[in-house]
């Protein structure tokens, strides 16, 4: 069975955990080290069943946390050729650990197929990532991206659960404090996913078998989470999909683990 939740999830820090009863892997390792052993312990997770941590890009709220804690328990990381020499050049890779290059035919770790895809920001080399199980489960993952392209759609078509990011809403940043560089930024194919860009694809993906879906990476400054939430249960709503009988629909913590989800 397929065990999948985030750990915290927000532009202070990002990490999600996917595995099985006998071990699993990170996505992400924001936050610090003790901040990530605390949040696995949580989960009544040991650090020690962490096999692998799969890098989706170089900013500091997705990677804080590698250099010590993949030196400290020695966890081979993932990630695109690209990621990996920003990571190298910041200085995040100091040899205790495997660092991997992962392609499009992705790697199996813990027992789990994991696979990346192109997603759209303004980093060198962003991926997302498909997590196929041994039972044929699927879960995908995808924050950090300005603009649903149609591979990350086919990427996340046919997943059986999803993390997809619902950064902001629209007029809470155009009418926030932040300056307009940062806003211009965010709003652009290289920045971050709108409550409505999402709410849209998720109404694209429940109709190729997603029924979890976990809404992630939402701005503590431009967006809330009963906004997040209704704005996607609205959506799918025009299309006849019910929430808790069509699909189960979570919103991901800032700072701490969510429950587990068990399938």
């Amino acid at each position: 069975m397929a065990r999948f939740t985030t750990l915290f999830s927000s532009s202070s820090g990002n990490s999600t955990y996917l595995g099985t009863s006998s071990g699993g892997i990170l996505v992400d390792a924001g936050k610090n080290a003790k901040q990530l052993e605390a949040a696995l312990s949580a989960i009544n997770v040991s650090p020690t069943e962490i096999k692998g941590i799969f890098i989706t890009h170089e900013h500091t709220d997705h990677i804080s946390a590698v250099r010590v804690f993949a030196s400290r328990y020695g966890i081979d990381i993932y990630a695109s050729k690209g990621t990996l020499a920003e990571l190298r050049m910041q200085g995040h890779l100091n040899g205790k650990f495997n660092a991997i290059p992962i392609d499009e035919k992705g790697a199996v770790v813990a027992g789990i197929h994991i696979a990346p895809f192109r997603t759209s920001h303004d980093s060198r080399d962003s991926t997302g990532y498909t997590a196929v199980f041994e039972d044929g489960r699927r879960i995908g993952i995808a924050t950090d991206t300005g603009v649903m392209t149609q591979e990350i759609l086919t990427a996340l078509s046919g997943c059986d659960a999803v993390l997809l990011e619902s950064n902001h809403d629209v007029w809470m940043l155009e009418n926030g404090s932040y300056p307009y560089y940062l806003k211009r930024r965010i709003r652009s194919n290289l920045g971050h996913l709108s409550n409505d860009d999402c709410a849209s694809a998720l109404c694209r993906l429940i109709q190729t078998g997603t029924t979890r879906i976990i809404l992630g990476h939402l701005s503590k400054e431009n967006n809330r989470a009963e906004i997040a939430r209704q704005t996607s249960v609205s959506a799918l709503s025009t299309i006849g999909a019910v929430e808790n009988r069509d699909y189960i629909l979570r919103v991901a913590s800032h700072d701490r683990p969510d429950k587990m989800l068990i399938f």
